[in-house]
Order: C-alpha cells, then structure tokens, then sequence
C-alpha cells in the first residue's frame, strides 16, 4: 500500500503546566501502490512553530510536492484515523 498519513501533534501537560508528553492524531490515506505512486519513495514533512521556518513557507512547499498530483486523481482503498501517545 501507498500511505499518506496527516498527523497533528499535541502536547499535554501535567496538572502543574508542565509537559507530560504528546499525543499524535492521525488519518492514514491509503492508496493501491500503483506504479506512480511506487515511484514516489519516501516523503516526510513536519512544521514545528518553534523554528525559523513560516507555516505559510512550509505549506507553499508542501502544497507543490508531485504526490498530491497523483493522489487527488486516486481513491483510498482504506482511510485509518487513530491516535498515539509519543
């Protein structure tokens, strides 16, 4: 299977307002690995706002990456939404 997966990331903090740990939102798009979407590899991304990058920058970037071209002609076989404590 060809997987998109969107993941959000949460952080929790204990009852003091410290950090505890986080939480990982995930809708896993799954796709039939046909040969376009085969040759596509590997593609991760994440945007962290503490960073120097701009999430208007980063999603620019995101938006023109060739995958969506392909996926937004494709059908999931199979959409997963799950959660995950990290």
């Amino acid at each position: 299977m060809f997987t998109l997966d969107l993941a959000r990331q949460f952080e929790i903090n204990d009852a003091s307002g410290e950090h505890d740990h986080y939480i990982q939102l995930h809708c896993e798009l799954r796709y039939e690995p046909v040969p376009q979407l085969r040759a596509l590899g590997h593609f991760e991304s994440w945007f962290f706002h503490d960073t120097d990058d701009e999430l208007v920058r980063w999603a620019d970037r995101l938006g023109r990456q060739e995958f969506w071209t392909i996926v937004r002609h494709s059908h999931p076989q199979k959409i997963w939404i799950y959660q995950e404590q990290v």
